[in-house]
Protein backbone atom coordinates (compact mmCIF):
# COMPACT_ATOMS: atom_id res chain seq x y z
CA UNK A 1 0.00 0.00 0.00
CA UNK A 2 1.03 3.57 -1.15
CA UNK A 3 1.81 6.47 1.63
CA UNK A 4 -1.51 7.98 2.73
CA UNK A 5 -2.59 11.06 1.56
CA UNK A 6 -4.45 13.94 2.44
CA UNK A 7 -5.93 17.55 1.50
CA UNK A 8 -4.73 20.69 3.49
CA UNK A 9 -7.81 23.44 3.84
CA UNK A 10 -6.72 26.88 3.43
CA UNK A 11 -9.54 30.01 3.43
CA UNK A 12 -8.01 32.88 1.46
CA UNK A 13 -9.33 36.03 2.45
CA UNK A 14 -8.57 39.85 2.91
CA UNK A 15 -9.43 43.26 1.99
CA UNK A 16 -6.59 42.79 -0.98
CA UNK A 17 -5.63 39.66 -3.03
CA UNK A 18 -3.30 39.77 -5.92
CA UNK A 19 -2.55 37.06 -7.68
CA UNK A 20 -0.36 37.85 -10.91
CA UNK A 21 1.27 35.25 -13.66
CA UNK A 22 3.05 37.89 -15.70
CA UNK A 23 3.91 41.82 -16.08
CA UNK A 24 4.12 43.92 -18.54
CA UNK A 25 6.99 46.86 -18.08
CA UNK A 26 4.46 49.00 -15.88
CA UNK A 27 1.38 46.98 -15.65
CA UNK A 28 1.04 43.92 -12.75
CA UNK A 29 -2.60 42.25 -13.72
CA UNK A 30 -4.22 39.70 -11.39
CA UNK A 31 -5.80 36.47 -12.29
CA UNK A 32 -9.39 36.14 -11.19
CA UNK A 33 -8.61 33.74 -8.37
CA UNK A 34 -5.17 32.17 -6.62
CA UNK A 35 -2.22 30.93 -8.62
CA UNK A 36 -0.59 27.43 -7.48
CA UNK A 37 3.03 29.77 -7.48
CA UNK A 38 1.17 32.47 -5.34
CA UNK A 39 -0.04 29.50 -3.15
CA UNK A 40 3.03 27.36 -3.44
CA UNK A 41 5.00 30.27 -1.95
CA UNK A 42 2.39 30.97 0.83
CA UNK A 43 3.37 27.68 1.97
CA UNK A 44 7.15 27.75 1.66
CA UNK A 45 6.83 31.20 3.37
CA UNK A 46 5.45 29.40 6.57
CA UNK A 47 8.10 26.98 6.31
CA UNK A 48 10.57 29.34 6.36
CA UNK A 49 12.31 28.37 2.83
CA UNK A 50 14.95 30.46 1.47
CA UNK A 51 13.74 31.54 -2.12
CA UNK A 52 16.78 29.43 -3.44
CA UNK A 53 15.48 26.32 -1.81
CA UNK A 54 14.25 23.59 -4.35
CA UNK A 55 10.76 23.06 -4.29
CA UNK A 56 10.57 19.74 -4.99
CA UNK A 57 8.16 17.92 -2.31
CA UNK A 58 6.03 21.32 -2.45
CA UNK A 59 5.31 20.47 -6.50
CA UNK A 60 4.15 16.89 -5.77
CA UNK A 61 0.62 18.75 -4.43
CA UNK A 62 -2.46 18.88 -6.27
CA UNK A 63 -4.25 22.10 -5.78
CA UNK A 64 -7.67 22.84 -6.09
CA UNK A 65 -9.25 26.28 -5.75
CA UNK A 66 -13.04 26.92 -4.80
CA UNK A 67 -14.66 30.83 -5.45
CA UNK A 68 -16.72 31.68 -2.20
CA UNK A 69 -16.61 35.37 -2.79
CA UNK A 70 -15.38 36.55 -6.02
CA UNK A 71 -14.68 40.28 -4.90
CA UNK A 72 -14.15 43.14 -7.33
CA UNK A 73 -11.20 44.31 -9.25
CA UNK A 74 -9.29 47.48 -7.93
CA UNK A 75 -6.80 49.60 -10.05
CA UNK A 76 -4.13 51.68 -8.63
CA UNK A 77 -2.85 54.08 -10.60
CA UNK A 78 0.28 55.50 -9.86
CA UNK A 79 2.32 58.29 -11.48
CA UNK A 80 6.77 59.11 -10.15
CA UNK A 81 8.43 61.97 -10.83
CA UNK A 82 11.19 63.89 -9.16
CA UNK A 83 10.11 66.55 -7.38
CA UNK A 84 13.04 68.72 -7.91
CA UNK A 85 12.24 68.84 -11.88
CA UNK A 86 14.83 66.44 -12.93
CA UNK A 87 14.71 63.67 -15.48
CA UNK A 88 13.89 60.01 -14.10
CA UNK A 89 16.50 57.98 -13.81
CA UNK A 90 16.74 54.72 -15.67
CA UNK A 91 17.88 51.08 -14.75
CA UNK A 92 20.92 51.06 -16.03
CA UNK A 93 24.63 51.72 -14.27
CA UNK A 94 27.48 53.04 -14.81
CA UNK A 95 30.91 51.47 -14.28
CA UNK A 96 30.54 53.31 -11.00
CA UNK A 97 27.91 51.36 -10.33
CA UNK A 98 25.20 55.10 -10.65
CA UNK A 99 22.28 55.21 -12.83
CA UNK A 100 22.21 57.12 -15.85
CA UNK A 101 19.61 59.66 -16.53
CA UNK A 102 16.86 58.53 -19.06
CA UNK A 103 17.54 59.25 -22.90
CA UNK A 104 15.59 61.09 -24.05
CA UNK A 105 14.53 62.29 -20.78
CA UNK A 106 11.98 61.17 -19.18
CA UNK A 107 9.81 63.46 -15.90
CA UNK A 108 6.79 61.04 -15.24
CA UNK A 109 6.87 57.29 -14.87
CA UNK A 110 2.97 55.40 -15.00
CA UNK A 111 2.80 52.23 -13.68
CA UNK A 112 -0.91 50.22 -13.06
CA UNK A 113 -1.01 47.61 -10.38
CA UNK A 114 -4.49 45.13 -9.56
CA UNK A 115 -5.77 43.95 -6.95
CA UNK A 116 -9.10 41.92 -5.66
CA UNK A 117 -11.03 43.10 -3.25
CA UNK A 118 -12.86 41.44 -0.37
CA UNK A 119 -12.14 37.87 -2.32
CA UNK A 120 -12.53 35.10 -0.54
CA UNK A 121 -11.19 30.94 -2.07
CA UNK A 122 -10.98 27.91 -0.72
CA UNK A 123 -7.66 26.23 -1.60
CA UNK A 124 -7.24 22.59 -1.27
CA UNK A 125 -3.76 20.93 -1.43
CA UNK A 126 -3.55 17.55 -1.75
CA UNK A 127 -0.82 14.89 -1.11
CA UNK A 128 1.42 12.61 1.41
CA UNK A 129 -0.40 12.71 4.51
CA UNK A 130 3.39 13.76 6.64
CA UNK A 131 3.96 16.38 4.06
CA UNK A 132 -0.16 17.64 4.40
CA UNK A 133 0.57 17.81 8.30
CA UNK A 134 4.02 19.86 8.10
CA UNK A 135 2.56 22.05 5.32
CA UNK A 136 -1.23 22.68 8.29
CA UNK A 137 1.66 22.79 11.15
CA UNK A 138 3.83 25.54 9.56
CA UNK A 139 0.88 28.16 8.50
CA UNK A 140 -0.67 28.05 11.90
CA UNK A 141 3.00 28.92 13.00
CA UNK A 142 4.30 30.71 10.20
CA UNK A 143 8.08 31.92 9.97
CA UNK A 144 8.02 34.44 7.80
CA UNK A 145 4.55 36.61 7.26
CA UNK A 146 1.89 35.32 4.59
CA UNK A 147 0.48 37.05 1.94
CA UNK A 148 -2.25 37.06 -0.50
CA UNK A 149 0.09 37.07 -3.62
CA UNK A 150 2.01 40.19 -2.75
CA UNK A 151 3.43 41.45 0.56
CA UNK A 152 0.73 44.32 1.02
CA UNK A 153 -1.68 41.75 0.95
CA UNK A 154 -2.09 40.75 4.16
CA UNK A 155 -4.76 37.60 4.80
CA UNK A 156 -7.24 37.62 7.50
CA UNK A 157 -8.02 34.91 10.13
CA UNK A 158 -8.27 31.84 10.15
CA UNK A 159 -6.45 30.65 7.16
CA UNK A 160 -5.77 27.14 8.30
CA UNK A 161 -8.85 25.04 8.43
CA UNK A 162 -7.60 21.72 8.70
CA UNK A 163 -6.81 18.88 7.30
CA UNK A 164 -9.19 16.81 5.32
CA UNK A 165 -9.14 12.66 5.16
CA UNK A 166 -11.11 13.09 1.65
CA UNK A 167 -9.61 13.12 -1.97
CA UNK A 168 -9.35 17.03 -3.80
CA UNK A 169 -12.85 17.12 -5.10
CA UNK A 170 -14.55 15.90 -2.35
CA UNK A 171 -12.97 18.37 -0.12
CA UNK A 172 -14.39 21.28 -2.51
CA UNK A 173 -17.36 19.59 -2.03
CA UNK A 174 -17.65 19.30 1.50
CA UNK A 175 -16.48 22.32 3.15
CA UNK A 176 -19.31 24.54 3.81
CA UNK A 177 -19.95 28.14 2.12
CA UNK A 178 -16.80 30.18 3.50
CA UNK A 179 -18.47 33.64 2.56
CA UNK A 180 -18.74 36.52 5.06
CA UNK A 181 -22.05 37.17 7.36
CA UNK A 182 -22.29 40.90 5.39
CA UNK A 183 -21.95 38.70 1.65
CA UNK A 184 -24.29 36.59 2.81
CA UNK A 185 -27.26 38.72 4.31
CA UNK A 186 -26.41 40.68 0.78
CA UNK A 187 -27.27 37.18 -0.89
CA UNK A 188 -30.57 36.82 0.94
CA UNK A 189 -31.25 40.59 -0.09
CA UNK A 190 -31.14 39.71 -3.78
CA UNK A 191 -32.77 36.22 -3.76
CA UNK A 192 -34.92 36.16 -0.58
CA UNK A 193 -33.76 32.80 0.19
CA UNK A 194 -31.88 30.57 2.52
CA UNK A 195 -30.93 27.76 0.66
CA UNK A 196 -28.82 24.49 2.13
CA UNK A 197 -27.02 24.37 -0.75
CA UNK A 198 -25.16 26.78 -3.13
CA UNK A 199 -23.14 26.09 -6.36
CA UNK A 200 -19.77 27.55 -6.68
CA UNK A 201 -17.46 27.50 -9.47
CA UNK A 202 -14.31 25.31 -8.90
CA UNK A 203 -10.61 25.06 -10.89
CA UNK A 204 -8.81 21.75 -10.10
CA UNK A 205 -5.87 20.41 -11.47
CA UNK A 206 -6.64 17.51 -13.69
CA UNK A 207 -3.52 15.93 -16.14
CA UNK A 208 -6.38 15.26 -18.50
CA UNK A 209 -7.80 18.99 -18.11
CA UNK A 210 -9.39 21.31 -20.92
CA UNK A 211 -6.98 24.24 -20.13
CA UNK A 212 -3.39 25.36 -19.04
CA UNK A 213 -2.22 27.63 -17.23
CA UNK A 214 1.57 28.25 -16.79
CA UNK A 215 1.81 29.11 -13.07
CA UNK A 216 3.35 26.35 -11.16
CA UNK A 217 7.08 27.78 -9.91
CA UNK A 218 10.02 25.76 -10.40
CA UNK A 219 12.67 28.49 -8.73
CA UNK A 220 11.46 31.68 -6.47
CA UNK A 221 15.40 32.66 -6.44
CA UNK A 222 15.12 36.08 -8.12
CA UNK A 223 18.16 35.58 -10.09
CA UNK A 224 16.64 32.65 -12.13
CA UNK A 225 12.91 32.34 -11.86
CA UNK A 226 11.44 29.75 -13.87
CA UNK A 227 7.67 28.31 -14.08
CA UNK A 228 6.25 25.47 -16.33
CA UNK A 229 2.53 25.03 -16.91
CA UNK A 230 -0.13 22.19 -15.82
CA UNK A 231 -3.74 21.17 -17.12
CA UNK A 232 -6.81 21.77 -15.11
CA UNK A 233 -10.75 21.18 -14.91
CA UNK A 234 -13.14 24.13 -14.82
CA UNK A 235 -16.23 23.44 -12.84
CA UNK A 236 -19.35 23.58 -10.97
CA UNK A 237 -19.48 22.12 -7.03
CA UNK A 238 -22.43 22.34 -4.92
CA UNK A 239 -21.44 22.62 -1.28
CA UNK A 240 -23.66 23.28 2.33
CA UNK A 241 -24.52 27.40 2.79
CA UNK A 242 -24.03 26.36 6.52
CA UNK A 243 -27.49 28.10 7.68
CA UNK A 244 -29.03 27.05 10.99
CA UNK A 245 -32.40 26.92 9.73
CA UNK A 246 -32.01 27.09 5.65
CA UNK A 247 -35.15 27.17 4.18
CA UNK A 248 -36.89 28.95 0.42
CA UNK A 249 -36.99 32.32 1.54
CA UNK A 250 -35.28 34.56 3.63
CA UNK A 251 -38.31 35.35 6.26
CA UNK A 252 -39.26 31.99 6.45
CA UNK A 253 -42.32 32.14 4.32
CA UNK A 254 -42.76 29.62 1.58
CA UNK A 255 -45.16 30.17 -0.72
CA UNK A 256 -44.98 26.73 -2.38
CA UNK A 257 -45.44 24.86 1.35
CA UNK A 258 -49.03 24.05 0.49
CA UNK A 259 -48.45 22.18 -2.89
CA UNK A 260 -45.48 19.91 -0.88
CA UNK A 261 -42.55 21.32 -2.66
Amino acid sequence: MGEPEASLVLRLAGPLQSWGDRSLFNRRTTRPEPTKSGVLGLLAAAQGRPREQILGDLLTLRMGIRVDQPGSLLRDYHTVSDYRGRPLPQAGVTAKGIQKPTSPPKRTHLTERFYLQDAIFLAVLYGPLPLVETLADAVRRPTFPLALGRRSCVPTQPISLGIRRTSLEDTLRAEPWQVTRYGREARERRSRKRPATIDLPATVEDPEGHDVVNDVPLSFDPRDRAYTSRRVQHLWVTVPTGYLNPDRSADGHDPFALLGW
